[in-house]
């Protein structure tokens, strides 16, 4: 015995509850090091650093 509604649930009432479900927008910071533009708490792609220190070595 499993739990059963006893009622259907409307359209609107499914709308009203699901109107959290949407797309946020990708946050992004400017690194220190290079000033481009990369997500927050990920190394930078441009110039391979995070936080200040290289983690990857880039060829120009």
């Amino acid at each position: 015995m499993g739990a059963v509604p006893k009622h259907r649930i409307s359209p609107r009432r499914k709308a009203k509850r699901r109107t959290h479900y949407k797309l946020q927008p990708v946050a992004l910071v400017r690194c220190a090091h290079c000033e481009a533009y990369h997500r927050p708490h990920h190394m930078c792609p441009t110039c391979g650093t995070y936080r200040g220190i290289e983690i990857i070595a880039i060829e120009d």
